[in-house]
Formats: C-alpha cells, sequence, structure tokens
C-alpha cells in the first residue's frame, strides 16, 4: 500500500539533497513536488493545500534543530504534519454499554460482511470480548449465509430471524445479547451500490431503535475520492463515530486514508489489510506515516512476528546458525517462519527502505512454495547432512518435486552462502557467547531492547536472515534487512558494507585495471 505516494515523497526529498538550509526558496520547491505527489495519489486538493501549509509554517516558523541536515529537517516536518492530519493517535471504539452495540454500515463491495467477522474476531482474541454478530443485511443474497458461515469459521454466534424487518431484527439481537450474556453486538447491516434515501433511512431507524455507542462505516480505499464522498453522506445521517478503510493492500495510492479524516472529521479505526479473516489492523496515525514516508513499520512487524512466530524457536534458530551448524532442516524451519507472518510483499513493506523496492523486485510467494516442495523431497539425513547430496540424488529430489536439478543446486548454493556468513558472524565478536548475549536483549514479549548498544535491533535479528534474500522469487537481488541502514528511518536504505569488504572491493578494481592494460600491451 502507498507504494506511488511513497515513490513520489521520496523524489520530492531526493530534490532538497545536498542543501545546508532550508529557506523560502527550496522549501517552495519541496513543497511544490509534495504537493504533486499528494494529488497524484488521489488525496482531495483542499486537504493538499492545507497539508503544505502546515508544513510550510513547520519548516520556517520553528527553531532549526541542531544537528539536523535540511532535507530530514523537512522529512520530520512532513512526517508530523502527516500524524496531525491522520490523527488522533488514540482513536478507538466506545466500549460501555450492556452490551455495547457496534452499528456496521457501509455500501455493497466494500467488505462490509467480512470486515463485520473480522473486528468481532480482533474484539474475542485481543480485548478478551463476547461477541455477537447480527445477520441484518436482508436485501443482498446470501449476505446472512455468507455471515452464517465466518461466524462457523471464527466460532462467534450468528443471530439471524427469517421475516423481520432490519430494525426490528437488530433490536432483537441485541436482546438476545443481553439474555446470552454476550458484552458486544455487531450489528451487520444492509448496503447498496450507492448512497440513496433509502439506504440512509434504514439505518437511521436501526440506529434510533438500537442506540449503537459505536456507528462505524466499511469504506472501500480503492475508491479514492468515492470513500471520502460516501463517508460524508453516511456522516450527515448518522453522525458516525469512526472508519473501517478496507482492501489496504490493493490501494497503491492511499489518497483516501491520507484525506478521509480533514474531510469528514471521522477517526480511521481499523485497516483491512488483506482476504484472510485475521487481516484487520489497528489504525496508527504514527505508524501509517513511517510507512507512507518508507520508513517502514517496525513495531508492527515486532507486533506481528511475537504473534506468529514462537520467541522460543526462533531464538534457538538463530543460536544454532551462528554457531556454525546451519542444516538444510534449520532453513526449512527458516522458510517457514517467513511464511507465517503473511504475504512477502506486505512483510518487506513493513521494513525501513524496503516500500520504494517493492515494485522493482519480483516477491513470488508461490516461490517459497516451491523450496519447500524441495526439501519435502528430501529425506531427513540428506537434510541433516547437505553434502550426501550428490548428482544422482539431486535429480531424484528435483524428480520428487516437479522441478529442473537447477532448482537444487541453487537452493544448495544458497544455504552453502548462508552457513559461511553465519560461521563469519559467530567468529566475530566472541562467537557463541556474544550471539547469547544478543539475543538475551531482546525484551519479553518481542518488544526490541532500546538503548544504544543495548539489545539486538531489528536490522541485527532480521540480518540473520539476510541470505534469504533470494529466496524472493525471479533472483531479484532483494537485500537482507541486515544490510541496510536502520539509522536513517526517512530516507532511502543505504548498503552498509564493512571496511574489509570496502578495501577488498578497492582491491579486486585495481586488479582488473591492471589486467586491461597489460592485454592491450
Amino acid at each position: 500500500m502507498f507504494e506511488t505516494l511513497t515513490e513520489r515523497l521520496s523524489s520530492a526529498f531526493q530534490s532538497l539533497r545536498g542543501q545546508r538550509e532550508l529557506n523560502e526558496k527550496n522549501t517552495a520547491e519541496g513543497l511544490r513536488s509534495v504537493r504533486t505527489a499528494l494529488l497524484e495519489a488521489d488525496v482531495h486538493f483542499k486537504v493538499a493545500r492545507d497539508f503544505t501549509d502546515r508544513v510550510r509554517d513547520r519548516v520556517l516558523g520553528e527553531e532549526v534543530l541542531k544537528g539536523v541536515n535540511a532535507p530530514d529537517q523537512f522529512v520530520h516536518a512532513v512526517h508530523s504534519s502527516l500524524v496531525e492530519l491522520m490523527g488522533p493517535e488514540d482513536a478507538r471504539l466506545v466500549m460501555d454499554g450492556a452490551p455495547t452495540v457496534i452499528l456496521v454500515a457501509g455500501l455493497q463491495g466494500a467488505g462490509k460482511t467480512t470486515t463485520c467477522a473480522k473486528l468481532a474476531k480482533h474484539l474475542r482474541d485481543k480485548h478478551q470480548k463476547r461477541p455477537l454478530m447480527v445477520a441484518a443485511d436482508v436485501k443482498r443474497p446470501a449476505a446472512v449465509k455468507q455471515l452464517q458461515v465466518l461466524g462457523e469459521q471464527t466460532q462467534i454466534p450468528v443471530f439471524h430471524r427469517e421475516g423481520l424487518d432490519p430494525a426490528a431484527l437488530c433490536a432483537l439481537g441485541v436482546e438476545e445479547a443481553r439474555a446470552k450474556g454476550c458484552d458486544v453486538v455487531l450489528l451487520d447491516t444492509a448496503g447498496r451500490l450507492h448512497v440513496d434515501d433509502e439506504l440512509m433511512e434504514e439505518v437511521a431507524e436501526i440506529a434510533r431503535r438500537t442506540q449503537p455507542q459505536n456507528q462505524v462505516l466499511v469504506v472501500d480505499a480503492m475508491t479514492g475520492q468515492d470513500a471520502v464522498r460516501s463517508a460524508e453522506a453516511f456522516h450527515s445521517r448518522l453522525s458516525l463515530t469512526g472508519v473501517i478503510l478496507t482492501k489496504m493492500d490493493g490501494d497503491a495510492r492511499g489518497g483516501a486514508a491520507v484525506s478521509l479524516k480533514a474531510v469528514t472529521g471521522c477517526p480511521i479505526l481499523f485497516l483491512g489489510t488483506g482476504e484472510k479473516i485475521g487481516d484487520l489492523d489497528a489504525f496508527s496515525p504514527e505508524r501509517m506515516a513511517g510507512r507512507i514516508l518508507g520508513a517502514g513499520d517496525v513495531v508492527g512487524l515486532v507486533e506481528q512476528a511475537h504473534e506468529a512466530i514462537d520467541e522460543k524457536e526462533a531464538q534457538a534458530s538463530f543460536d544454532q546458525m551462528v554457531m556454525g551448524n546451519f542444516t538444510l532442516e534449520d532453513l526449512l524451519g527458516q522458510i517457514r517462519m517467513i511464511k507465517k507472518l503473511g504475504p512477502l510483499k506486505k512483510v518487506m513493506g513493513m521494513m525501513p527502505g524496503m516500500g520504494q523496492m517493492l515494485d522493482k523486485v519480483d516477491m513470488d510467494d508461490n516461490h517459497m512454495g516451491k523450496l519447500e516442495a524441495l526439501f519435502l523431497s528430501m529425506t531427513p539425513r540428506e537434510r541433516l547432512l547437505p553434502q550426501s547430496i550428490d548428482i544422482s540424488r539431486r535429480r531424484r529430489i528435483a524428480r520428487g518435486a516437479g522441478q529442473e536439478v537447477g532448482a537444487v543446486n541453487q537452493l544448495l548454493k544458497m544455504h552453502k552462502s548462508m552457513g559461511q556468513m553465519m560461521r563469519k558472524m559467530g567468529l566475530s565478536g566472541g562467537g557463541g557467547k556474544a550471539t547469547r548475549k544478543a539475543l538475551k536483549g531482546m525484551a519479553p514479549g518481542g518488544q526490541l531492547a532500546g538503548g544504544a548498544g543495548g539489545g539486538m535491533g531489528l536490522g541485527d535479528a532480521m540480518g540473520a536472515l539476510g541470505g534469504l534474500k533470494n529466496l524472493f522469487g525471479g533472483g531479484g537481488g532483494m537485500p537482507g534487512a541486515g544490510d541496510m541502514d536502520m539509522g536513517n528511518p526517512f530516507g532511502a536504505a543505504r548498503p552498509m558494507g564493512s571496511s574489509a569488504t570496502r578495501k577488498s572491493g578497492s582491491k579486486r578494481k585495481k586488479q582488473k585495471k591492471q589486467r586491461n592494460k597489460k592485454r592491450k600491451r
């Protein structure tokens, strides 16, 4: 998400590189590029104008921060203004009432029914609530059945009665929740293809009969400014308390997310980031602004990893790798851990500096499945002793996985290079003791330990998987997280080669020049 906006803003920031200080002239040039980027991302033109005015006031009106160059000053002002634009930071559902009623409204095709089930699961799993979903969309064919199927998948009860109008059905659903001891009721109301009087009267009657504490609108982020206009229409009749943006995984422009709060005054509560029932993320303006500016979402990535990956398993695997006992069985475990985090494009987009590279690299999730097929075509002994895999075994493994022998050769070559890299990591800095000390720097609950030199940063932890850059399909040359400079959160990723690496590179260049001279002679 936001790939286009991130790329355009990065280009705008590049125009300020090399400037020692900000003045009226270079600030105006930078703001012109930022305004163009926002308009191309389908941000409302009034929002884009007010935003650039706010950035100008921050850049030229604030005291210059010591030790910070002009481009970073400008980026800091843009980041702060984005957070302010999409805030407030503490927007959340109101949870008071017995039970708490959440009216879910929206147009057809926005993903309202699926979002209702996602939200119910989120409240149950993250907030220990006992939700009940009411299937009140009697207009759309199979809408009731869809919610019932989602209820079976998530094991959340669904209430419905035939022959009742939507308002009476919702009122009866609230009484059913009270009788069963459910503390949250989600009303899945009917939608239309467009905003009309019949739709508005129906949801207004449901709101009058049930007195919901939360009136939430579900809008499709891919519709751009149409999402903002439909939110304005609903807000004028319902007094919305929040908005949920869906299909954010397919929205490359992001204009709706940026301008929705400013135009309607309704805070964004959640983002639908995928088709799976668990793909619902709480909205954070601070973290979203970071992703828009290419700084990624490190906190979100750590939280996601903590939920999907067993911490003891990950620590044991990492320790095994740097101690030099890195087998194909360990590599298979690493691949399976990465798959648990979700689609590769989503995961890499949460890493600093990666947002600008997503369109340049072919990250095929099917490639992971092909690699796993190669591993499963091996015997347990072969996975533990990769040096025993000779040419005849490679042919057998390739046939078993339905692939070419070259795929097996590439896998073994990658495993060998990763093993060499991990052994070097283990030898430098005290070997296994240093590694275990770094691992203990991870704070409990998956949070990264803070402080200079204290604990293991995300770049170091993910850097352990740096050799997996060839797993993303297409031989795309994706750099590992450990190869990037995490100290520049708003700039593009920069390679961090060691001094020894740089010296060896320059030495090779000199030798190549000498060989060319000899050939000419």
